[in-house]
């Protein structure tokens, strides 16, 4: 298995093991905290869209989609205390959005050669992605870091075992 392949792999678990933890989930669940501290799915999903898209730029400037309009702002870091169900996203609109940039991302890869994996991540990510490919790896599993807080939610609503 090369990178390519590696990368793509990363990124197609991710989206899988999100797929099934989404699955039957409504718009109301996704407002659904896993505990005290912690932020809703909703928040979670558009923080991942949004940093998707931003590290995507940062290693192949403009090749994210544009997010509507105040999207990243409203999954900022600013935000995580919001509760109002209308400042954020139908599950609907926030699949269609990870399926845009997750395209994306997958279409800057296999535009990459080997040396411009090789090339140093942007300076900002160097101490914990020191290379490109290692930006592309962090895009592929970003979304795993996040799974294990939807799990408290399933489990919370009466939901069955996803995976």
């Amino acid at each position: 298995m090369d990178i390519y392949a590696a990368i793509n792999s990363a990124a197609g678990m991710s989206s899988m093991v999100m797929s099934r933890y989404l699955d039957d989930l409504s718009d109301a669940d996704l407002m659904t905290r896993p505990g005290p501290g912690c932020n809703h799915l909703a928040w979670q999903l558009g923080h991942l869209i949004s940093s998707e898209a931003s590290l995507l730029d940062s290693v192949v400037p403009g090749a994210a989609p544009e997010l509507p309009a105040g999207f990243a702002e409203r999954h900022s870091k600013d935000k995580i205390g919001v509760d109002d169900p209308a400042q954020f996203n139908t599950k609907a609109e926030y699949l269609e959005l990870m399926t845009q940039v997750r395209g994306a991302t997958k279409a800057a890869l296999a535009k990459m050669s080997p040396e411009d994996l090789d090339a140093p991540a942007p300076e900002q990510f160097r101490q914990f992605v020191p290379t490109v490919g290692d930006v592309f790896m962090l895009m592929a599993n970003h979304p795993l870091m996040h799974a294990g807080q939807f799990v408290p939610v399933r489990r919370a609503l009466g939901k069955p075992v996803a995976i």
